[in-house]
């Protein structure tokens, strides 16, 4: 539903503004293989949560409800060190949520690993608290090598994580930087490389990027060796919300990316003894890899797509040239061990939507790609949130400004919804810009104070609206570009002016409320049109079957609805020859 024509539709306001109010037992599962029945629950016992109260924490034990591990579940019983275990304890992090039990131990054993977990389960620190440690025990093994004369590899190692935006670089960051020693200190250096953020001067120990913005500070033409030392020094690599970084404009450059480091490991798994480590490369082999990486080496990693008859990533670059002379490396037979290389690097894929029908989806491709890899499934991944209250409000053009702020002023009543800072938060989505500035004119002319995010909006105003909104409270106005893993806690409702295109956009939109144990409301408006849409939307979760099966293989509804309108115009217009003929 667009909201438009606000000089028309301001005339259903009443003169007196409607007063604002101000207040407003399940499992995951472990698979080593996707098609295995084998699974490992773990069985959840709330918590407070940081941004929780204990009240939200005691209701929703008394529920049944389940986000944290149960109390026998601690961080060092995962695996982690009691220096890494008290930073999370400092942070306010007493307690690991099911998806972190679930997930810690998996990337601790140096696997490739998979989550696919619904929003607000906290995947972010799933990802960074196991390789904060594995880090941070590293540096600790390479200053007692060092304190002991013996000999080490000069290579860092640093961990890269890949996110679709500077918001959600920006967010990692600051997770990762927020967990400190007992100095007060970081535990480790984490840096982006993103928006107006250059290549840091000093050398950071986790590397946040876009793609795009990573590979135009790794150019070959411009920082040859800098691409070189960058890719040798990388042992972790993770890809947060991997179903949107694996599909449409940032494809083919996180694919670039993935052959990159691909191409490294293959490099280091030639070297005569080497048993894929950085430190047992031999350096005459390391200053002769970028001898050998030449520009057909340069064309083939450009070039490199998904091929649907093909096996992905299967012939990353050509033969390298064989290198002649005295004390040069031979290159002979690469092909044969292109497919069958030492990994030396660990990759791990994060989603809240990771969709697997058809060939070319991001499941799908994981699946092909990572054949070996660990999957952490949540129970509820594509599926209705228990916690979520949902109401569905049908408008018409005259209708749609008095339901909308009916909506907005219709907050929390219930008293087992409570939150520490006792504001309110309510998002407002829609679906264009030109729609969120018109949801915005709206509320204003009802005396609502609101904020807007949009792309349109620029960085800067774009932080501070998030700050803003997260101190203060109050009304967000936006498009999609906010339903993306921004965490901003204590978000007590969420309406849809404009309904969801997708399945994977409607997820994202409500996941931004009832986060981390806690319960929500969403209010979805829609009308004649996608009415169709929003019943097979409310049928799958009667049903508990994920909200994707509601929309099309394309995830978008838009062609179904033209095709049911095309086939009604047809009938139709068979219908009227009937009676002509009659």
């Amino acid at each position: 539903m667009m909201l438009h024509r606000l000089t028309s539709t301001t005339m259903f306001l009443s003169s007196s503004p409607p007063k604002f109010l101000s207040q407003l037992k399940h499992s995951y599962s472990v698979l080593s293989n996707p098609s295995s029945l084998t699974r490992i629950s773990f069985i959840l016992l709330h918590q407070p949560r940081r941004f929780a109260t204990a009240a939200a924490a005691t209701a929703a034990a008394k529920k049944g409800d389940t986000f944290f591990a149960e109390e026998n579940v601690s961080w060092t019983s995962l695996g982690l060190s009691d220096k890494v275990s008290q930073a999370l304890f400092n942070a306010g992090l007493g307690q690991p949520s099911l998806v972190q039990a679930a997930c810690i131990p998996s990337i601790l054993s140096g696997k490739d690993v998979i989550v696919a977990a619904e929003t607000g389960s906290g995947k972010t620190h799933s990802f960074l608290v196991p390789l904060i440690d594995k880090l941070c025990n590293e540096q600790e093994e390479f200053g007692n090598a060092a304190d002991s004369d013996q000999g080490v590899s000069s290579v860092r190692k640093i961990s890269l994580v890949l996110c679709p935006n500077v918001t959600l670089c920006d967010q990692v960051v600051r997770m990762a930087n927020g967990l400190c020693g007992e100095n007060g200190e970081p535990l480790l250096r984490a840096t982006s490389i993103c928006g107006r953020q250059g290549w840091p001067v000093n050398d950071p120990d986790i590397v946040v990027s876009t793609p795009a913005a990573l590979l135009n500070n790794i150019d070959p033409n411009k920082y040859k060796f800098r691409r070189m030392e960058f890719t040798r020094s990388v042992k972790y690599v993770v890809f947060d919300e991997a179903d949107m970084l694996l599909n449409g404009g940032y494809q083919n450059k996180v694919i670039r990316l993935i052959n990159l480091l691909r191409f490294d490991e293959k490099l280091l798994s030639r070297s005569d003894g080497s048993n894929g480590s950085a430190a047992e490369l031999p350096i005459d082999l390391e200053s002769e890899t970028s001898m050998h990486f030449s520009s057909e080496d340069e064309e083939d990693i450009n070039t490199e797509g998904f091929s649907e008859d093909e096996e992905i990533l299967e012939d990353d670059v050509d033969d390298l040239p064989e290198a002649g002379g005295s004390g040069k490396v031979k290159y002979r037979e690469w092909r044969r061990v292109r497919k069958t290389y030492t990994r030396s690097k660990q990759y791990i894929f994060v989603a809240a939507t990771l969709p697997a029908n058809g060939k070319r989806t991001a499941g799908a491709v994981l699946k092909k790609m990572f054949t070996d890899a660990i999957w952490v499934n949540g129970n509820y991944l594509h599926c209705h949130n228990p916690r979520l209250k949902q109401r569905w409000i049908e408008t018409t053009f005259d209708t749609q400004v008095d339901e909308l702020i009916k909506a907005v002023n219709h907050g929390f009543e219930s008293k087992s919804l409570e939150f520490d800072s006792g504001q309110c938060r309510t998002m407002v989505f829609a679906n264009t810009v030109d729609a969120v500035e018109s949801v915005a004119k709206i509320l204003t002319s009802a005396g609502i104070e609101c904020y807007l995010y949009h792309k349109d909006c620029s960085l800067e105003d774009r932080a501070k609206t998030l700050i803003d909104f997260q101190e203060k409270g109050g009304i967000l106005v936006c498009t999609d570009a906010a339903a993306r893993g921004i965490d901003i806690p204590n978000v007590s409702h969420v309406i849809q002016a404009d309904f969801a295109t997708s399945a994977v956009d409607f997820i994202h939109r409500v996941g931004r409320t009832a986060r981390a144990g806690q319960y929500g409301l969403v209010t979805s408006m829609y009308n004649e049109s996608n009415r169709d849409l929003v019943a097979a939307v409310r049928q799958s979760g009667e049903l508990d079957m994920p909200v994707e099966t509601a929309f099309s293989r394309k995830r978008s509804f838009r062609n179904k609805i033209k095709k049911r309108a095309a086939l009604q115009r047809i009938t139709n217009s068979s219908a009227a020859e009937k009676r002509a003929l009659a």
